[in-house]
Parts: C-alpha cells; sequence; structure tokens
C-alpha cells in the first residue's frame, strides 16, 4: 500500500513469534467511527485499490497486512499463523491505536475474520459490510475442491485436473493442497500455481497479480490461502454458523448472484441466522470491484461517515 496525502501514519506492530504487522492508517483522522479493513485471501494483503471503498475526507480506515501477507513480516510465514491469532492481532491493532468501537468492512476471507473477530470481541463491534460471503464451513472448501463450479467454468476445471494425477481427480485440491504444504519447493511452487490460476480464472483480475508462467509466479500468497483451506480454517465445523445468532450489532451483507468463489446459499443461510442483518443481492460474481458490488459497500460506508 502506498503512502499518500490522505495517510495518517505507516508502522509495524509486532504481534509475538517474530510476527510484525503493517499498519497503513488512512483519511481523516478526527472522524467519529474508525473502520477496520480486512482483506481477502488469505494472504492476500491490502492494495491501492481497497482505497477507493472510502471517502478519505469523512473516513478514518485502518488497513493491514495480515500475518504472512504483503508487507508484513514474516513474508509468507506459516508458524503461528491462524486465525485465533489473526483474531489476537485485530485486538492488538485496537489497543494500539486506541480504538474502543469500529466497524469491520471485510471480504470473502476477511467475511469470516470478521465474523470470528466479533464473536470474541461483540463489544468492540459497532457494525460490519460484508460482501463475497464466506464462513469457514468444510461445505464452502469442499464446493470449491469438488469443482461444483465447473457448469459455468469447464475449461477452468478441465486445466485443473490436466495439473493433477488422474489418481487425484476426485479430490484434486486436497492433492494440491498437500503438495503446496509438502517439503518439495518445486512441487509445492507447481501446485500453488495451479490452485492459484483456477481461482484467478474464476475471479478475473483479483488483489494478487498472477502471472502466466510459474517462473514468474511467487506462491507465497497462495501457500498461506492453502495453508488455511487444509485446515479448514481452523476453526470447528460450522463454528460461526452455529454461533452467528449472538451477533446482535447491524450486519450488512452484500453478495453476487454469480458468485463461482464463494457460492450464495452461504450469504442465504448466514442472513437467517443473524438477528440484525439485511441481505443485499446484486448482479455480479465475487469480486468487491464488480460495479454492483462496489456500489453497494461503497454505499453502505458512507452511512458511517454521515454522507448521502
Amino acid at each position: 500500500m502506498t503512502p499518500d496525502e490522505h495517510t495518517i501514519q505507516e508502522l509495524f506492530i509486532e504481534v509475538g513469534h517474530g510476527h510484525q504487522l503493517y499498519v497503513h492508517e488512512w483519511g481523516k483522522a478526527t472522524a467519529q467511527t474508525p473502520i477496520v479493513f480486512l482483506h481477502g485471501g488469505p494472504g492476500g494483503g491490502c492494495g491501492d485499490g481497497h482505497k477507493s471503498y472510502f471517502d478519505p475526507t469523512q473516513h478514518r480506515v485502518i488497513f493491514f497486512d495480515q500475518r504472512g501477507s504483503g508487507r508484513s513480516l514474516p513474508y509468507g510465514s506459516l508458524e503461528h499463523n491462524t486465525t485465533s491469532d489473526l483474531v489476537d492481532d485485530i485486538e492488538r491493532i485496537a489497543n494500539h491505536l486506541h480504538l474502543k468501537q469500529f466497524v469491520l468492512k471485510g471480504g470473502s476471507w476477511g467475511v469470516a475474520l470478521a465474523l470470528a473477530y466479533a464473536l470474541e470481541h461483540p463489544e468492540r463491534v459497532q457494525a460490519m459490510i460484508l460482501n463475497g460471503i464466506f464462513t469457514g464451513a468444510q461445505a464452502e472448501i469442499d464446493y470449491f475442491d469438488h469443482g461444483e463450479f465447473r457448469t459455468y467454468f469447464p475449461e477452468a476445471w478441465e486445466k485443473y485436473l490436466a495439473a493433477t494425477p488422474k489418481s487425484h481427480h476426485r479430490s484434486p485440491s486436497k492433492y494440491h493442497f498437500a503438495q503446496a504444504l509438502g517439503i518439495d519447493p518445486q512441487a509445492a511452487r507447481e501446485s500453488a500455481f495451479a490452485y492459484s490460476t483456477l481461482e484467478y480464472e474464476l475471479l478475473g483480475l483479483d488483489d494478487r497479480a498472477h502471472p502466466n508462467k510459474l517462473d514468474e509466479f511467487d506462491p507465497a500468497s497462495a501457500i498461506v490461502e492453502i495453508h488455511y483451506l487444509a485446515n479448514r480454517c481452523f476453526i470447528p465445523d460450522r463454528y460461526i454458523l452455529h454461533n452467528a445468532h449472538k451477533l446482535t450489532m447491524p450486519i450488512w451483507l452484500v453478495q453476487g448472484r454469480y458468485d463461482m468463489v464463494c457460492p450464495a446459499t452461504t450469504a442465504h443461510e448466514l442472513h437467517k441466522k443473524l438477528p440484525n442483518s439485511q441481505l443485499i443481492w446484486t448482479i455480479a460474481g465475487h469480486k468487491g470491484s464488480d460495479r454492483a458490488n462496489y456500489d453497494a459497500v461503497r454505499a453502505l460506508l458512507l452511512q458511517f461517515a454521515g454522507v448521502k
């Protein structure tokens, strides 16, 4: 994330076990309601494009790169990198910046992290604005592993299978996850590339630039994501869905009907379990930058700046 005229401060916060988080505070320092931005992936990091959701003359936004991501150190580290660690990191950042209450804005993996944090620290969270709904349930991970999107992306699925030994075609992601997290660096790179290529084709342009050639590919971000998915996001199956009824703060869910990464059924189920939520359907895919998703999220965020 590049400093600009709206940057309040950049800093690194030590959070233990050798991890240092890059934090970029941006916008209006005196804004009444701080907003903590949670990026996707896991492993995606924050980018300058994420600033466009916000009005720097009205919003105070705290961006940070999660463990192993972006400019946080050590880059690509999987050690002490779990959902519980990330929840604790949000709390450390809030304490460091003296945030008593704030709004959480999360997309994709950032949705699961926002909900997990809110379950641990509900008194901190004034509201949540979430898009591309993902809760970390096993069925959501299996959806991707089983290629349930292949009716719409048959060529992407065929390419993924072509990069997978035939003996593993029934569960290709399990094979690639094991390879990506294994001890052979070349095999890890190849499997991370295969998985990332599939995800990239379903998303179009994503937060992470994806080269066309294996030898140009940086696998670190994909391996962080695989680390989480292979470990069921380090939370019990359906933990968030089973406990969603405890979250009483206002929550807005923005979900593309044509999301091929996080199926719309999850957003529908979560909405029914949350006591104070609004589900906004868009004619869009998974990306927050898809125009309908972007417009809905930005309009919601402006509510917290007092801007109509």
